[in-house]
């Protein structure tokens, strides 16, 4: 048997013990009937980014069937009004079969699935977020050769009464234990219920940020993914996100996203992890384990397109409130090894080539092992603000550019960016000179989009009302100046963190 598909979690998976791209439409009829599914749930994300949900009741074996087949429509100005007039504004949304899971949180027998949008032609909608990062892999691939992976890192506080009980080490959350984490009991649970879903989690911890305010205890976490085709990734954040705060409610806890929720504690990333697949294998190291040459040529490619990927990534004001030196969040154009103050990190991986286990563990005999597929490379600039699918879209078609330039002008970039040093420190002031600088705010985060704007609409990935729609929603939070308007007003700050809490 598929050893993954052994301890599966999703209880479709264990009931088919099938992979989820292998679901067929009789495989969930089945599934309905055995399990007295009472209820079908489609589930999509919006132009805001939250998922919203369309319930169906199971009436009988022809509706199913007629769900299954022929999906519902919907009202696409409700969902999508940047990009969609009130004139003619239906859309049709169709399940995915593999994303099928059952509602964790529902006491009536819930099948879920994420859906796709099409127009009324019966083609995509091409507006679409989850399209378009079909239309940014299949690019990538048709150029390269390469399929495009990615994980995600989500970061986020938990908020609950204070504790006067073993206090938490402000801003030393990192990590930490209970009793001193209050809160780790609902991570596990989180986790549990996201696996579910069909999230397949890497680990989870408590996060550096924690502190008390007004009697009440913040506490930041995360929980991070392995490596899955992108499109699979984004799907996994997007629901992983729904699960938090549903269980956060039923816990009568408070969770937020938000980039940043007060000055001078730890802001809360979306960090994405990359890796580029050749034929089944990852080919992100060389075969001198060694960060390979394609990679390189593909951080090259981020390095050019850092600024305007910020459009995708950093949404709202308060992202910006996060990028800001000495807080592990990148603010210049660069990159490095293990390197937590660049934009893009390149991990530690398992190129040693030594058997640590047997070392750790001398009773156990020398294992043969293959740790190539770990290695990825990590943008750390967006955050939870972010459309998850845009965000992935964008870093698919940076990628490809550096992939498509001449090799040795990609490879130059990659040399000019490489930085090995904390750039932040004083005495490395001189080089940080010579660095390129992130976006400020949402509205040079707009111009640095409109200035980049063919690469991303280059083979159809982004079309030009998507980016329409999405300069015109950064322009809107006019924030030129309100980085520093709110550095001198401790009340435009809170309600800022007020209006942002809920993001994405």
């Amino acid at each position: 048997m598929d050893k993954r598909l052994e301890l599966n979690p999703n209880e479709v998976v264990a009931f088919l013990g099938k992979q989820p791209r292998d679901f067929t439409r009789q495989d969930l009829i089945n599934f309905i009937r055995e399990k007295n599914i009472q209820m079908i749930d489609f589930m999509y994300p919006a132009e805001d980014g939250r998922v919203k949900t369309l319930n169906f009741t199971v009436n009988n074996l022809a509706y199913v069937e007629t769900i299954l087949t022929e999906g519902e429509r919907v009202d696409g100005s409700s969902l999508f009004p940047s990009f969609i007039e009130a004139g003619n504004s239906d859309l049709y949304v169709i399940p995915r079969y593999r994303t099928a899971f059952v509602d964790p949180f529902n006491e009536i027998p819930t099948l879920c699935f994420l859906c796709s949008f099409f127009e009324k032609d019966g083609e995509p909608f091409e507006c679409a977020p989850y399209h378009t990062l079909q239309r940014a892999g299949d690019a990538f691939y048709q150029s390269t050769g390469m399929t495009f992976e990615a994980m995600g890192e989500l970061e986020y506080y938990v908020i609950t009464d204070e504790d006067p009980l073993f206090p938490a080490t402000d801003q030393k959350g990192y990590h930490e234990s209970e009793p001193f984490a209050k809160l780790n009991d609902f991570r596990r649970a989180c986790m549990i219920h996201v696996a579910k879903t069909g999230g397949q989690i890497k680990y989870g911890h408590s996060e550096v940020g924690n502190f008390t305010l007004d009697g009440r205890i913040y506490e930041q976490n995360e929980i991070e993914f392995l490596p899955n085709p992108v499109e699979t990734a984004a799907d996994q954040l997007l629901l992983a996100k729904w699960v938090i705060r549903n269980l956060a409610w039923q816990w009568g806890l408070d969770v937020s996203f938000a980039p940043k929720i007060t000055t001078g504690k730890a802001g809360s990333g979306m960090h994405i992890h990359m890796r580029l697949m050749r034929d089944g294998r990852n080919v992100t190291l060389g075969n001198d384990g060694k960060l390979s040459e394609e990679a390189r040529r593909a951080i090259a490619g981020l390095m050019l397109m850092a600024p305007s990927i910020t459009a995708f990534g950093n949404k709202n004001p308060t992202s910006y409130f996060r990028l800001v030196p000495h807080q592990e969040a990148p603010t210049n154009v660069c990159w490095g090894d293990c390197n937590r103050s660049a934009l893009v990190r390149v991990p530690l991986g398992w190129s040693s080539g030594k058997d640590m286990c047997t070392k750790a563990n001398p009773h156990e005999k020398p294992v043969p092992m293959d740790t190539t597929d770990k290695q990825t490379f990590e943008m750390r600039s967006p955050d939870c603000s972010a459309d998850i699918y845009q965000l992935m879209s964008g870093l698919c078609v940076a990628a490809r550019k550096g992939l498509e330039m001449p090799v040795e002008e990609a490879l130059k970039i990659a040399a000019d960016k490489y930085v090995d040093m904390d750039i932040h420190r004083s005495e490395n002031a001189d080089r940080l000179a010579t660095l390129d600088s992130l976006p400020t705010c949402c509205a040079e985060s707009a111009a640095c989009l409109e200035a980049a704007r063919d690469a991303y609409e280059a083979d159809g990935v982004f079309k030009p009302r998507m980016i329409d729609g999405i300069i015109s929603a950064l322009k809107a939070h006019h924030d030129k100046h309100l980085h520093s308007d709110a550095k001198k007003d401790p009340a435009l700050m809170r309600k800022l963190v007020e209006q942002y809490f809920y993001c994405g």
